[in-house]
């Protein structure tokens, strides 16, 4: 097999069925070259790849197999996050904000390594095509604050029915994962088929994600993206009640 290069803007990427197979050393890996453009990464998200690469190298487009996905309703919450939550939400001085600065956000992942990594995958240029494409709506922010500081947060890409998370990043312990178990109770309401995580890790499987085989994630992407989106990208402290538990019993209409 050979990398499939991209000569310009124009050339189509590649399908994701043609990635190296499992066991190569390029696993995964479906073309390379052309720009982050918001044109190029709506079509790529859209047909199950993604970028990834490291300073000095060409952008590189992914699609491993199998895919890592988070459907709203097996998100795990353990008897000790459960507390961490309740507090959390209980708190007047914590809150959650939905974009409310989306670009500071990206940045502040791209300064947070990822597990077993010396350095971040979020390049520069990642870091303004991602800017540019949140400016036109299709990136988001969801931000953990805690006394008028954002201690936390996640971003990623929001097309019809599907999220695709990005990066996460906590500079208070459980700060990201509060922000996800936001992002899971907003999706539990508005009908989000998957949050996708892209790569396989124990923390996720923690969470309740699970490995999804490249064939069936792909099913199931053409479906979500093909699905009217969500208008409502706001949050309100009531979407807690998609958690169960989480809010006090005067305020849960499930209690």
């Amino acid at each position: 097999m050979r990398i499939s290069w991209l000569k310009d803007d124009s050339t189509p990427l590649p399908p994701a069925e043609q990635a190296f197979p499992a066991g190569h050393e390029l696993a995964g890996l479906v073309a390379a070259g052309g720009r982050l453009t918001p044109e190029r990464l709506d079509e790529a998200y859209r047909n199950g790849l993604f970028p990834w690469y490291s300073e000095g190298q060409p952008v590189l487009w992914w699609s491993p197999d199998p895919r890592m996905l988070l459907e709203p309703g097996a998100f795990k919450v353990s008897r000790s996050f459960g507390k961490v939550l309740r507090r959390f939400v209980q708190d007047p001085a914590c809150e959650i904000r939905f974009d409310a600065d989306t670009p500071a956000v990206i940045k502040a992942c791209a300064g947070a390594p990822r597990a077993g990594q010396s350095g971040t995958w979020i390049v520069p240029e990642m870091v303004e095509a991602y800017g540019v494409w949140h400016s036109q709506g299709a990136v988001h922010s969801v931000e953990t604050w805690i006394e008028g500081r954002r201690v936390g947060g996640l971003y990623g890409v929001r097309i019809g029915r599907a999220f695709f998370g990005e990066s996460m990043f906590a500079q208070q312990a459980e700060a990201s994962k509060i922000a996800l178990a936001a992002l899971v109770a907003w999706s539990r309401i508005n009908g989000i088929a998957f949050i996708d995580c892209q790569q396989v890790t124990a923390h996720l499987s923690s969470l309740g994600a699970r490995p999804v085989p490249r064939t069936d994630f792909l099913a199931r992407l053409r479906e979500a993206v093909g699905t009217t989106p969500i208008d409502d990208w706001a949050y309100h402290r009531s979407t807690w009640s998609a958690l169960g538990g989480v809010l006090p019993p005067s305020e849960d209409p499930g209690s």
